[in-house]
């Protein structure tokens, strides 16, 4: 989804994507975004190759945590393509530009990680966020307490099934309006619609066109400290964030230094009082 997000920036360029064909895939929203998308059959770097050259390709941009320094530098020899490669945990690279673009990244914790030709790009300086939100004023806001509508977001698959975990918390506020929204990659969307049928005040967005319409009508949110939360923190709108990856730590430790709700694993008793404090 954020390579989504930079291809964006590239308005008059031709851009390509490639990725395999796995379980619980959004392919079929690059395509609906208009973009070329190349199914590919492994993650051998000999196919990534092959297609390269095909191509004539000028830039390669990498996101993912299994794509290594390795595998970067093996595309590099074999093609001279400039690379740019995605980051998340200060990991080792070998690429053209580096880019983090978590509002705590810090330009030094990259000493020794990346060639010396590389350029790093990280902070909040350059934090993607997608169009729908800048078309957004953010705004001084002041929660209904009366009736307060709530965002739920935690991830487009959320293997786990934290929401419907953070939904049964959130019913015990008899006054609070749900909208939770997830993508057709989550696992758990029957679950998830069943529950809602026996609680009205919830309601199940799957593949919702405008999130940031969602998120500017709420009055807090429960998410992912993740991109989601970078994207809330933009909005103004309070919420709290519940880690539920590996890759999410650094974002959940800078969050909780900036004196944010965010919680290190799902807490029942710690998200309502959580929740409590906001009201």
């Amino acid at each position: 989804m954020r390579c989504l997000v930079l291809a964006g920036q590239y308005k008059t360029d031709n851009i390509i994507f490639a990725a395999q064909d796995l379980g619980g895939n959004v392919n079929q929203k690059i395509i609906a975004t208009g973009y070329q998308l190349n199914t590919l059959a492994s993650n051998k770097a000999d196919e990534l190759i092959t297609i390269i050259k095909n191509l004539s390709i000028d830039m390669v941009v990498f996101d993912h945590y299994q794509i290594d320094y390795k595998f970067e530098k093996n595309i590099k020899d074999k093609t001279a393509v400039k690379i740019l490669s995605f980051d998340d945990v200060y990991d080792r690279h070998y690429c053209d530009i580096l880019l983090n673009h978590n509002i705590y990244a810090k330009k030094e914790q990259y000493k020794n990680l990346v060639p010396d030709f590389c350029e790093i790009r990280c902070g909040a300086k350059y934090t993607l966020i997608r169009d729908e939100f800048r078309k957004i004023q953010p705004k001084n806001r002041q929660i209904n307490k009366i009736n307060p509508s709530v965002f739920v977001a935690m991830g487009g698959s959320d293997t786990a099934n934290i929401s419907l975990k953070v939904l049964k918390v959130l019913i015990k506020f008899s006054q609070i309006t749900v909208n939770l929204a997830t993508t057709n990659a989550n696992p758990n969307i029957n679950t998830l619609l069943d529950f809602a049928k026996q609680h009205k005040k919830i309601n199940i967005h799957i593949n919702h066109s405008s999130i940031a319409e969602l998120m500017d009508n709420s009055d807090f949110a429960v998410i992912t400290p993740s991109v989601t939360s970078q994207e809330i923190i933009y909005l103004n709108l309070p919420f709290i964030a519940i880690k539920t990856a590996d890759n999410q730590l650094y974002l959940h430790q800078y969050l909780q230094e900036k004196s944010y709700h965010s919680l290190g694993v799902f807490n029942e008793n710690k998200l309502i009082s959580a929740i409590e404090k906001i009201l």
